[in-house]
């Protein structure tokens, strides 16, 4: 009996394991979506490394002029053509992406921050405080933001530190109104409430507790401004308002190039896709984490 019940259970097929298997990100069917933010992180991720390393993605010196290659469509040598100076189009677009990433993130920095706290303090302290913040903010609100960045821009001359000063003060009242409405919605929870209750201090429910659950949609505005703050800088520096530099910036560049857009078309065509590219990668880059940081929506 005990060899025939052996021999039985040698004839039930176990499972094999399988010893190797395919990696998650290999087994999930990607979506477009996700094929066009892969497409975005890695556009985002090559400009960047243009502004910090513009040496070792451009192949010539944006400096450098050639006068038997003035005005050269372009080729597999020149892959952005050449302008009126015998530059290579291609590397002074790699280069110019420096002065054109830094306006974008240090005024989104220097505005997320400034709009932040105007907000913060508001809605948390009330009273007097809100009322003349957010009249404040409301006057800032009346002019287009681009208006404001203009006319802060002339008043303090064309330079890269004014144009990075008028680009985050044309953002803060939209940071400032974002924060202040979450921190009034987070001020009525039961939570906040209890720690009233047991004698917490104004500053330590606002440090541990209404901050920390306020920065959320401030970080998804922020990463979505830093686009709408690069379109801003060019079109400043677009004007003559921008950085004066031997190496231009994207919008100089179009401002540059306008003149001979029915000879040379590729001089201000490749700098404006280069903006379009990033500003909309950075825009798909917001929206994933806006439905990251936001599960509701995602559902939806």
């Amino acid at each position: 009996m005990k060899e025939a019940a052996v021999a039985a259970n040698r004839s039930v097929a176990l499972p094999r394991k399988k010893l190797f298997r395919l990696p998650v990100w290999k087994r999930r069917t990607l979506s477009a979506a996700d094929l066009f933010v892969y497409g975005a992180v890695a556009s985002v991720l090559f400009i960047v490394l243009c502004a910090l390393a513009p040496q070792w993605i451009a192949p010539f010196s944006p400096t450098e002029m050639k006068a038997d290659r003035v005005l050269l469509a372009p080729t597999w040598q020149h892959l952005f053509g050449t302008d009126y100076f015998g530059r290579d189009v291609f590397s002074v677009v790699v280069y110019g992406s420096r002065d054109s990433l830094i306006i974008g993130v240090v005024s989104v920095l220097i505005g997320s921050v400034a709009g932040g706290l105007i907000g913060a303090l508001s809605g948390y302290i009330g009273g007097i405080v809100d009322t003349a913040l957010m009249r404040f903010i409301d006057v800032l609100m009346t002019i287009p933001g681009v208006l404001l960045a203009l006319a802060i821009a002339a008043a303090l001359g064309p330079s890269l530190t004014n144009v990075v000063l008028s680009v985050a003060a044309a953002a803060v009242p939209g940071y400032a109104r974002v924060m202040r409405g979450t921190i009034l919605s987070i001020k009525g929870r039961a939570y906040i409430t209890a720690s009233r209750s047991i004698g917490t201090s104004g500053f330590a429910i606002f440090w541990r507790h209404v901050l920390p659950n306020s920065l959320s949609p401030l970080f998804v505005m922020a990463a979505i401004g830093i686009g709408s703050s690069i379109l801003t800088g060019s079109g400043l520096s677009f004007l003559g308002l921008g950085t004066i530099k031997e190496i231009p910036d994207w919008g100089a560049l179009l401002s540059q190039g306008r003149g001979y857009l029915t000879v040379a078309w590729w001089i201000c065509t490749f700098p404006g896709l280069a903006i379009t590219l990033f500003v909309l990668s950075i825009n798909l880059l917001g929206d994933r984490i806006r439905d990251h940081l936001d599960p509701k929506r995602s559902r939806a």
